[in-house]
């Protein structure tokens, strides 16, 4: 018996399936994850929204890959990264508000999940502030992602019971979290956005009780052709850093589960 290509066996797969997208009316606003960067990670359901919007307001994070699906959209990039000028929030917001008072067709694509550090809450509170309809589109978290595809488990029965998703950005501000708390759970922590305040990060965490052995990590663009992963511990990850020149996107991680990854994949 002669096997399908790979190409025909998911479209029979997709056949039996029976997926039928919801569809996109105009006036509403889809708040859409594209996960961690693999256009392979894209749910059916952002699949089917990319092929629907007539307005695609996408973050300087989401592959050209997948911006490319909305082939008919007209594109609106409003990237926010660290350290650089920036499209201010309100202004996004008021860009959705906009386009669906329009009626048009809009998805508001962002790496990750939209309500994980993708500021998805603030927008769809001015959506609902607007009178206009929207709907949120989950996709894969960047931290599962970014640890599955560099071989570290987000759980391990006797490593960890718990795992926590951080913002290193917010340096000072009321986001900022307890990072001695934090230290003090004994649990892995996998920062977002954490490279420019690094250092400080980690005198918080030492400061807190964890060891500068603790088994740490940088995940640069995970999921992606180029992802590169940097072991080092807590106390050596800023100077592991700057001398293999991490720069973003990176994911932190500390913790245990680190430690894990030379036996599920054979290197450290």
């Amino acid at each position: 018996m002669s096997l399908d290509t790979p190409k025909a066996a998911l479209a029979k797969a997709l056949n039996r399936l029976d997926f039928e997208p919801q569809t996109l009316e105009p006036g509403h606003v889809w708040l859409a994850g594209a996960g961690p960067g693999d256009p392979r990670l894209l749910t059916l359901d952002v699949l089917g929204a990319l092929a629907q919007a007539d307005a695609l307001v996408h973050d300087a994070l989401v592959s050209p890959e997948i911006i490319a699906i909305a082939a008919q959209a007209e594109k609106f990039h409003v990237g926010k990264r660290g350290g650089r000028l920036s499209i201010p929030q309100e202004e996004i917001n008021a860009l959705l508000v906009k386009l669906g008072r329009e009626g048009r067709r809009v998805v508001r694509l962002k790496g990750g999940h939209p309500y994980v550090f993708g500021r998805g809450g603030e927008e769809a509170r001015a959506l609902v502030d607007a009178g206009i309809p929207y709907r949120v589109l989950p996709g894969i978290t960047s931290a599962f992602g970014g640890l599955t595809s560099a071989g570290i488990p987000a759980t391990m029965r006797g490593i960890n019971g718990a795992i926590i998703l951080a913002t290193g950005f917010a340096a000072v501000s009321d986001d900022r979290p307890d990072w001695a708390a934090l230290a003090r759970t004994g649990q892995p922590i996998v920062i977002y956005m954490g490279l420019t305040h690094m250092e400080a990060t980690v005198a918080d965490l030492i400061a807190g009780g964890l060891s500068p052995d603790t088994p740490a990590a940088l995940i640069e663009n995970a999921t992606l052709a180029q992802e590169r992963t940097v072991i080092a511990t807590l106390g050596t990850l800023a100077e592991a850093a700057v001398r293999e020149n991490v720069v973003s996107p990176a994911l932190i991680v500390v913790g245990h589960i680190v430690a894990l990854r030379g036996q599920l994949v054979g290197r450290p």
